[in-house]
């Protein structure tokens, strides 16, 4: 069914040139600065809500509708109706300081994030007063001029005025992966889909090929592409840590809603006073509630994205961090990621293996005329040819007409003028121009193709491949016939004239970063559209195995399930298709791998959308740009490596958390349950519950601060939910056992022993549950042995004690009677060292065992 958008730009799009400029109000030389200011308020910025940040409300609403703040916020409410007005306003205190802290790091981290974003900001180049301008994507308005050449995207629906050989790729509204030709002539049967006709283009496409002036028609949320992001919003795949961070929340809630009905019944059904075990069961779902898991999630990330960015590492996505720490295939281009990026033209051979200098000087014509994007082949071909050759006859060509390379025919043909004929001039990789080639230039006579001659050529090249070199073919057809306009059938009946040959070599610091990353369990896969031979050699040098690799006509053979059981054992698959990059993503990914993908083309960009991680460079086209989480600076795979051990940090200081506190509160549990079957009394009131939980989370607000061991970052880390779960049954009984142990000297050596004396256990099981929960936490954050073989950072160092200090200071003052707690004897001391660093070298030999 037709909508009133489509209905609209299709009527524009009937229109003649000049009765559409009227229709939009605006003319040839585009608007004038005046009238683009008007327009900009009428029609507000060119962008879709998708792409609009977080208002202060949104922020503040995300951090209160957070599981864990929602469960504590009910249990408030239930407090403050019941008339426990003191637990509820712990609670309270508690909420704020939760939902404050993490306010600020995500406001702060989404402040860094724009601007990075400015950073990166993709533009357009228009015609304002005459006058060829680039500005910002999101300044464009209805009625602008906009001129479009090969990498740009397309920033707003248009109508096509002007066009030259112009291919759009429109995969991301289609779906359709081959580019489709536009052109400016209007359709006569405007029957077909939208998407179909020939002179729109539309916001969400990139220009493959070629060029063209288009006038802007609808912006924004008025485009066909503002539509689609509104229905695509709600569907957006969940990452890996967002589905790790889920599967946490989701277990955690899990245990909180069985333990605390299972609390409350116990302590009714022995104490025999159900309004006091109601108020306990509550405190403990309170003890139970992770409620700085979001800040500490948040701090962790805003931390990592603004220590990257001054490692020249933009982050556009923060959650792309974990998935940087959790890859452990890095699937890369081979060009300007491991090799220098800087191609340098180094022979030009005729067909009998000898230089050849109409050879380059075709070349040259070729690379030069062309109105297409120039590659770096392109540009060293013309620096070659102007060092050695340049005439001013070189520049005084006509140009008829030209087919733009596109990726499947892998060639670019251009038409001159040539004294009284045209004549085509074809380059492109070896293959393809043999296909369409049915003679050879040899010792200055044109010769038939035969088969012998065919594989003299190809062994001539692979000769060039074998020394490193990038090799194309150029070849040349003269054409009888006057055409003005050429297209893929008229390339035929070519004769070849010889070869060029390009060296990009390996960079220096390519095979160090390669061998860190291999050291750090990431293993890198080249996928390449380049010749197997050349990627082969360029693996080779940097230390990736290329013995075996694949073809993109091998892949296409191959189903998944095939393709899949040899994929890992693979490093290099070459001559690639940008759809071909991606399925083997995809196929990764299925056999439960983190992928990430760093490319800087064009044909890159499905690629990076597909990949968990899309990396690219702040050099690479719009597209490109766009469809990556994370953009280097520097085009260098050393600051990559930096990346993901940043990445691995986070996640690692993210997991103390999560596992201190599901250890410690599930071993809690378990001694009050003990306790609630014994003892006469509470082993601690709602309010102390809530107190200590108070102390303690304060004193974990410095862990995203934290320092890592080496040891911890050595391999890919994820969430394992099982190996958490382990972990969690086998530290926290320990810390029940120094419970009851702690209940046994209260109740025997002390004497706290009744009702009278319950103030006195309460303040002693405080101090130790207190300076073991937070002791532990030196113990758990490393594999090594606290303090001797691994230190935590001085803020969690400062931190703790302060815990611990704040603890004392209401156990030892006046301040002891305002939450219920008795003196404590002088006697206790001693048991408490006894007890705390019991529990501590108890938990320190447990951890050994279990690592061995």
């Amino acid at each position: 069914m037709t909508t009133k958008k489509e209905q609209a730009i299709r009527q524009l799009a009937q229109l003649p040139t000049h009765q559409l400029l009227e229709e939009l109000k605006t003319q040839p030389e585009g608007l004038d600065h005046e009238q683009a200011e008007q327009r900009l308020e009428q029609f507000g910025p060119n962008k879709i809500n998708a792409e609009k940040p977080r208002t202060v409300w949104q922020i503040l609403r995300r951090c209160f509708t957070d599981p864990f703040v929602l469960v504590l916020s009910l249990l408030m409410i239930v407090s403050f109706v019941t008339r426990d007005i003191e637990s509820a306003v712990v609670m309270l205190l508690m909420i704020i300081v939760s939902v404050s802290i993490s306010f600020v790091q995500e406001y702060k981290a989404q402040q860094s994030s724009q601007a990075l974003k400015q950073m990166i900001e993709n533009t357009a180049t228009v015609t304002r007063s005459g006058q060829k301008v680039e500005i910002p994507m999101e300044d464009i308005v209805p009625g602008d001029i906009i001129t479009l050449t090969t990498g740009d995207m397309i920033p707003a629906d248009a109508i096509l005025i002007q066009s030259r050989d112009l291919f759009i790729n429109q995969s991301s509204l289609t779906g359709e992966s081959v580019p489709v030709e536009k052109r400016h002539e209007r359709d006569s049967d405007d029957s077909s889909a939208i998407f179909d006709q020939s002179n729109l283009i539309f916001m969400g496409s990139d220009v493959i090929s070629g060029s063209g002036l288009a006038v802007i028609s609808h912006t924004g949320e008025a485009t066909l592409f503002g539509d689609i992001a509104k229905k695509a919003t709600n569907q957006r795949r969940k990452n890996t840590f967002s589905k790790g961070l889920r599967d946490v929340s989701k277990l955690l809630i899990r245990i909180i809603a069985i333990l605390f009905p299972l609390v409350f019944l116990l302590n009714g059904f022995f104490k025999h006073d159900w309004s006091n075990a109601f108020f306990f069961a509550i405190a403990v779902a309170v003890g139970l509630t992770p409620e700085m898991l979001p800040m500490i999630v948040t701090s962790n990330l805003a931390k990592g994205a603004n220590r990257l960015a001054k490692e020249k590492v933009i982050v556009k996505e923060s959650e792309a961090i974990q998935n940087l720490g959790a890859m452990d295939i890095l699937c890369t281009d081979k060009t300007g990621t491991i090799t220098e990026d800087r191609v340098v033209l180094v022979e030009h051979l005729g067909a009998d293996g000898q230089s050849n200098e109409q050879v380059i000087e075709y070349a040259f014509l070729n690379s030069y005329y062309q109105t297409g994007w120039r590659n770096l082949m392109d540009v060293a071909v013309i620096d070659y040819f102007e060092k050695h050759f340049a005439t001013p006859h070189a520049y005084q060509h006509k140009i008829i007409d030209e087919i733009p390379f596109d990726f499947s025919r892998r060639r670019m043909s251009l038409i001159v003028d040539h004294n009284t004929h045209h004549l085509m001039i074809t380059k492109g990789s070896i293959e393809e121009v043999i296909e369409v080639a049915t003679h050879v230039h040899i010792n200055g006579t044109r010769q038939a193709l035969t088969k012998a001659r065919q594989e003299h050529f190809l062994e001539l090249s692979e000769t060039l491949n074998a020394k490193g070199m990038r090799v194309l073919a150029v070849a040349a057809r003269d054409l009888a016939e006057h055409d003005l306009e050429y297209s893929v059938s008229d390339e035929k009946e070519m004769t070849i004239l010889g070869l060029i040959g390009f060296l990009d070599p390996a960079k220096p610091s390519a095979a160090e970063a390669i061998q860190n990353l291999h050291e750090y369990g990431v293993n890198v896969k080249v996928l390449t559209g380049d010749n197997p031979i050349v990627a082969a050699k360029v693996c080779e040098d940097v230390g990736i195995r290329s013995d075996k690799y694949l073809l993109g006509t091998d892949i296409d053979q191959l189903s998944d399930h095939d393709l899949k059981e040899i994929i890992d054992k693979i490093q290099l698959f070459a001559k690639c298709t940008p759809n071909q990059k991606s399925r083997l993503i995809r196929l990764l990914q299925e056999k439960g791998h983190t992928v990430g993908f760093m490319g800087d083309g064009i044909n890159d960009a499905p690629a990076l959308r597909t990949a968990d991680v899309g990396i690219s460079v702040d050099t690479a086209a719009d597209i490109t740009k766009d469809a990556s989480s994370i953009i280097l600076l520097e085009k260098s795979l050393m600051v990559l490596v930096t990346g993901v051990l940043e990445g691995r940090i986070v996640f690692e200081n993210m997991m103390k958390y999560i596992k201190l506190t599901l250890s410690s509160n599930f071993g809690n549990v378990f001694s009050i349950l003990i306790a609630s079957i014994f003892l006469p009394f509470l082993p601690m009131l709602s309010m102390q519950i809530l107190l200590q939980n108070l102390i303690y989370d304060l004193s974990q607000l410095t862990l995203p601060w934290d320092n890592v061991d080496n040891s911890a970052i050595e391999k890919p880390t994820n969430w394992n939910l099982t190996e958490l779960w382990n972990f969690t049954w086998k530290i926290g009984p320990v810390s029940s056992i120094f419970d009851i142990l702690t209940f046994l000297v209260l109740w025997y050596v002390i004497g706290a022993n009744s009702l009278a004396t319950q103030g006195i256990f309460q303040a002693g099981w405080f101090a130790v549950g207190l300076a073991t929960q937070i002791g532990v936490v030196h113990i758990v954050r490393t594999n090594k042995i606290p303090f001797l073989q691994s230190r935590a950072s001085t803020l969690v160092l400062v931190t703790s004690l302060l815990g611990i200090l704040l603890g004392f200071v209401i156990l030892l003052s006046p301040l002891h009677t305002y939450v219920d707690f008795g003196e404590i004897p002088g006697a206790f001391w001693f048991w408490f060292i006894f007890l705390v660093f019991g529990y501590l070298i108890t938990i320190q030999l447990l951890k050994k065992r279990l690592q061995s």
